[in-house]
């Protein structure tokens, strides 16, 4: 993805931040704070143009939702197709092939999971219901597989779920001090009881009141609560510092001194992580630059195998055919038609075997391509022609023609005499 020169994260795998961040093929290496990815969301920094935000974590139906800022759009050079882009909490902007999978419409809504694998106890049952106001157009690229929201939209789930599991708790507790308060009354005498019968009113007027008081409490956040839900976020750079996002796609103003050893300062200094992509998607290669290699050298073999086997074929047949070609000679053809003759043959020999090569492997690819869909979501067409396939075409005529001119000369060099009398 061009126009990405840092990303900043948790401590970690490199390779592992720059493929759940820009990729989204893999998991995260963690979460950071806003307080100590502020000073990257600083409009007035004076060397990062952009730092757009990533927070990750949920799903809907294996697609992953991406806490995000409208700035990703131009990023990835996505625009809308249809609707709008997404502007308040609990809005959703999809991507073409998550609309086209799932089958999805403006204004559909949804409950999105915790992980990133599709399953129903993961489901955050009792959160807002996300929107879908906007569809993107296909761009061929990651963000086509995204389901994009605001960043408050994660912690407002999130948040919810936490009151939830506290509520829960806090029920549990007061049912076992119940039981306890119960078991130890029964070790009263009956003159106990009266004698704690005011002091129990008293306590019982007070807690009323405190009752009270927090139910108001209560409803006063639940009312912030309800008001965040649809309302349009603030900056990120404005808001609390222990909120939490995932990590922070950072573009420069300019390549210069400083900003080649940001990455280093931050790696050293700070609790952060930065890794340049372009440099992680190198040692990716590098890695798989191995096997890559040894695929080269196996297509190559077989590219020479077959040219081989071309040969024999025709050189085999040539001797076969001596008489019959004498006898083409003999009613009139002449040695060049014999070599022509010969060629064609050749060349449609190598033409028969691109077409079959082509055709099992744009199978392989589709077998590869249910592959990559069902791991990671990515989806490509096999049966799309590639302008490199015009060449290899090409290359295999010119193999065709090498491997038919030897016979080819021979052909057109039969001695009529001879071959007649020996047939």
């Amino acid at each position: 993805m061009a126009g990405v020169n840092l990303v900043v994260g948790a401590k970690g795998s490199p390779l592992q931040l720059i493929l759940s961040s820009m990729y989204h093929i893999d998991a995260p290496t963690g979460n950071i704070t806003l307080k100590e990815a502020r000073p990257f969301l600083n409009p007035k920094h004076p060397f990062i143009d952009q730092a757009i935000p990533i927070s990750l974590g949920d799903n809907h139906k294996g697609y992953r939702l991406v806490g995000t800022s409208q700035e990703i759009l131009d990023l990835y050079k996505a625009k809308i197709g249809k609707g709008k882009v997404w502007e308040r909490n609990f809005e959703v902007n999809i991507g073409a092939n998550v609309a086209k999978e799932l089958n999805m419409k403006i204004g559909d809504e949804f409950k999105s999971s915790h992980g990133f694998v599709d399953e129903v106890d993961m489901k955050h049952d009792h959160a807002q219901a996300f929107k879908v106001v906007g569809i993107l157009a296909p761009t061929g690229s990651v963000i086509d597989q995204l389901l994009l929201t605001t960043t408050q939209s994660f912690w407002l789930v999130h948040e919810h779920g936490e009151e939830e599991h506290q509520e829960d708790e806090g029920e549990e507790d007061h049912e076992h001090e119940a039981d306890h308060d119960h078991d130890a009354d029964k070790g009263h005498s009956e003159e106990d009881h009266e004698n704690d019968k005011h002091s129990e009113q008293e306590q019982d007027d007070h807690d009323h009141k405190e009752g009270e008081h927090e139910e108001h409490d209560h409803e006063g956040d639940d009312h912030d609560h309800e008001a965040a839900l649809n309302a349009i976020p603030k900056p990120l750079f404005e808001e609390i510092d222990s909120a939490e996002i995932t990590s922070l796609l950072v573009k420069f103003k300019a390549i210069n001194f400083q900003t080649l050893n940001m990455q280093r300062n931050i790696n050293e200094n700070t609790d952060l992580q930065a890794a340049t992509p372009a440099i992680e998607i190198a040692r990716l290669y590098t890695l798989m630059g191995t096997g890559e290699q040894v695929l080269r050298l196996l297509a190559a073999v077989i590219i020479f195998v077959a040219g081989l086997s071309i040969f024999i074929s025709l050189y085999s047949s040539l001797k076969e055919r001596k008489y019959e070609l004498a006898l083409m000679r003999v009613m009139g053809a002449a040695q060049t038609k014999l070599f022509f003759l010969l060629i064609t043959e050749g060349l449609l020999l190598a033409l028969m075997g691109f077409v079959i090569g082509t055709i099992l492997s744009h199978l392989g690819m589709q077998l590869l391509a249910s592959f990559m869909k069902d791991a990671y979501r990515y989806s490509f067409t096999a049966f799309k022609v590639l302008p490199q396939e015009w060449f290899l075409l090409i290359g295999a005529l010119l193999f065709g023609f090498i491997a038919a001119v030897i016979p080819a000369v021979q052909a057109s060099r039969t001695d009529i005499s001879e071959t007649l009398t020996q047939g």
